[in-house]
């Protein structure tokens, strides 16, 4: 990796993570923004335009639906002005920070392929300097799509296509013991364990991009001394975290604190530079909108003027082009209605706007950070997190003392509940907030598993994962005695399969004969595990791909396939295929209330599986590590081995594809740890690929073979070896 001259210690291990050593809290934040900077120029950079609303104007126009919602969701605005509430000691630390990633940023985006590829080595040799503000906007764009929001966009497509009771068709949590993929965290405590004290496991689950999401990091001064995982470009460490006394992990709530509302806008004349005023429809009538536009800049093309509209409720998010070019149209030929309480069904999409608690409050829970590097004790971790905001998280807790407990953390709108599922209309009066819903504490004395299902999101959203990764979890713990970190581990890779029972129940029922007979006794008879050897896996995948895409050409769902018009940044939540892919379960219950026969559907799939059994191999030849890079829209993104990956959606391990659209490894444990509180060096983690975000370094991709192979690295550079960079 490049090395610059630091004035404190810098030591690698053997897979080149950086344990930083520095003589003050301020001084390690500057030596960790300019480690970061050497290890992840690239991708810090990228995300910084990402934050900006700047991709296009240096990677061209297909970057250009992210920068026009960032533009109209006032990332960078809303994130400055939370830097500005901050109190002056964490305003000082996150300066700290930036001040080192700007000293290294040129030095460590020198040479990058991604630079070289893009032709932008004038730029990396002076970039842009940062501002203080700038990790908040990374942390805020990389969490803004995290929510409930985009899924009821994809509900309000369904409800206005089919009817609102179609909905239940695409209930991802399930009415059996199907699931979706999600990320786990468990705690044991010490009655169970072989020290006597608790262990703390955990694997989130995200999409794996390349490099990774998640920075393995020591960051050690005369406060503290701590190892976890960060994500570049943000100082600290956040979501995971071992200080030596208490160490913590979370998954994702599952909870709805963000609304969405749909937006009547109306036409009151132009400006002078004749662009549209407009107002809005609130509760009390007809309300004033703050407007204006936004210039981006696309490289090798010209610019983009995009407009920006902010209502009392927030700012639209989508739907606000088409909205203005209605309303310019009726300005200049008025349509012929008069009654503003009755408008006419317009065409999709309509224009929502977004709230989410960080714009109302312009707070994103920073102050948190600090407190959680100082934290001793579970008390200390609980008070810490009573600041955080959103992502809303259930963490897990535990301390040297033996003291465990649960927490869902951030901050939940209270206002009533007709907006969980569909958008709000902004006339209505129960979308109005009326302050916030805490999250439960527990203290836990056994095992908590937390794995975003029901029990453990503490009641603050409507849909979670069904409880099957949470039960096996807590299966293969009670099932152990004197457990290790080495029990912990193999749990983290556990394959067993929780959508094998419905298939089984399904096409166990089905009437067929011939090959197709004969594909439901090799199903019938597969052991239930996603393998990368398993011939059964790939026939059970096979059969499931063919089921989806049966449900989603059956004529009941037709009308879904109408365009929904909305950015292809939602796409994820707003493909009608991917949706099916995740709900599949729910509609094999459900269907036939419906009108889909499902019985058919299912004897259909066995049939092509079928006439297609010959090429079927393994599970692995299907199911191989296929990362999202930044680059992949332009064909320039670096390659890594398509290697095979273990798992499936419904296993622990949830390495996810997209039944229906591709067996490709996507998403998946995006870090695993373990977190021993009686031997801090006795913990171990591993993410995939590397260190490094630098395709050129040894670091790059070293640690995938252990993350394939379910192994997990020292938290810890062993004595005598690693690398030490500039100590004077």
């Amino acid at each position: 990796m490049p090395r610059a001259p630091m004035s404190a210690e810098v030591r690698r291990d053997a897979v080149g993570v950086p344990h930083l050593r520095a003589g003050d809290v301020m001084e390690l934040a500057r030596l960790q923004g300019r480690i970061t900077a050497l290890d992840r120029a690239w991708q810090v950079e990228h995300h910084r335009w990402r934050m900006e609303g700047r991709t296009a104007e240096y990677v061209g126009a297909h970057g250009l639906p992210w920068d026009r919602f960032a533009r109209q969701v006032l990332l960078e605005p809303t994130v400055r002005r939370c830097f500005e509430r901050l109190d002056r000691e964490t305003r000082t630390w996150l300066t700290a920070y930036v001040d080192g990633v700007n000293e290294t940023l040129a030095e460590g985006l020198a040479g990058t392929p991604e630079v070289a590829l893009l032709g932008l080595q004038s730029y990396a040799a002076a970039p842009r300097p940062w501002e203080p503000w700038t990790p908040l906007g990374i942390f805020w764009g990389i969490h803004l799509l995290f929510g409930t929001f985009p899924a009821k966009l994809f509900n309000a497509h369904v409800a206005d296509r089919l009817g609102a009771e179609a909905l239940a068709l695409f209930h991802a949590e399930g009415v059996e013991r199907a699931e979706a993929s999600g990320s786990n965290a468990w705690v044991i405590g010490g009655e169970r364990t072989a020290s006597g004290l608790p262990l703390l496991a955990g694997d989130p689950h995200r999409t794996i991009e390349l490099p990774g999401c998640y920075q393995q990091v020591g960051l050690a001064c005369p406060e503290f001394d701590v190892v976890g995982f960060t994500f570049p470009g943000v100082p600290g460490v956040q979501h995971f975290a071992h200080t030596g006394t208490v160490a913590w992990g979370i998954t994702n709530a599952m909870a709805d604190y963000q609304d969405l509302t749909l937006e009547s806008l109306g036409h009151v004349g132009h400006g002078p530079d004749g662009s549209p005023l407009l107002k809005a429809r609130g509760i009390d009538g007809w309300e004033p909108v703050r407007a204006s536009t936004e210039t981006l800049r696309v490289r090798g093309e010209a610019d983009v003027t995009v407009p920006v509209v902010v209502t009392s409720r927030g700012p639209v998010v989508t739907g606000l082009e088409a909205e203005i070019e209605r309303l310019v149209a009726e300005a200049e030929a008025p349509p012929q209605w008069t009654d503003e309480s009755v408008q006419p069904r317009r065409a999709h999409p309509a224009a929502h706007s977004l709230r989410t608690p960080t714009h109302v409050e312009e707070d994103l829970g920073f102050g948190a950070l600090l407190p959680l590097l100082r934290a001793r004790t579970v008390a200390d971790v609980e008070e810490a997190l009573s600041r955080w905001v959103e992502p809303v998280n259930s963490a897990l807790v535990a301390d040297d003392t033996g003291r465990v407990r649960h927490l869902v953390v951030g901050r939940v709108p209270e206002r009533d509940e007709v907006g969980a599922v569909l958008p709000v209309p902004a006339w209505d009066p129960r979308h109005i907030w009326h302050g916030y819903r805490r999250g439960p504490g527990s203290d836990v004395d056994d095992v908590m598993v937390s794995a975003n299902d029901r029990a453990s999101g503490g009641g603050l959203g409507v849909e979670y994962a069904t409880p099957f990764r949470a039960g096996r979890i807590r299966e293969l713990v009670e099932s152990g005695e004197q457990l290790t970190v080495d029990d912990c581990a193999a749990i983290h890779v556990d394959t067993r399969n929780g959508q094998a029972d419905l298939m089984r129940e399904l096409v166990a029922a089905a009437e067929v004969t011939g090959a197709a007979a004969a594909v439901r006794s090799e199903l019938l008879a597969w052991d239930g595990h996603s393998d990368t050897g398993s011939r059964g896996a790939a026939l059970f995948a096979a059969w499931r791909t063919a089921l989806v895409r049966w449900f989603s050409e059956h004529p009941v769902l037709s009308a879904l396939h109408e365009p929904s018009g909305h950015s292809r940044i939602f796409a994820a939540w707003t493909d009608v295929v991917t949706q099916i892919g995740v709900g599949w379960h729910s509609m094999a219950h459900l269907g036939p209330a419906h009108g889909i026969e499902v019985r058919e559907g299912v004897c259909v799939a066995l049939e092509h599986v079928a006439a297609h059994h010959d090429s079927l191999t393994t599970w692995g030849e299907r199911h191989w590590l296929d990362p999202v890079h930044a680059l992949d829209a332009t064909g320039r993104a670096p390659h890594v081995p398509r290697d095979p990956v273990g798992g499936d959606k419904g296993c622990i391990l949830a390495a996810a594809s997209a039944p229906g659209v591709t067996d490709h490894c996507y998403g998946g444990p995006v870090a695993r740890y373990v977190w021993d509180l009686a031997d801090r060096e006795a913990s171990r983690w591993v993410v995939p690929f590397g260190a490094s975000g630098d395709a050129r370094d040894p670091h790059f991709a070293d640690q995938t073979p252990a993350w394939l192979a379910g192994e997990l690295h020292p938290v810890q550079p062993a004595t005598g070896t690693g690398a030490t960079e500039g100590t004077g």
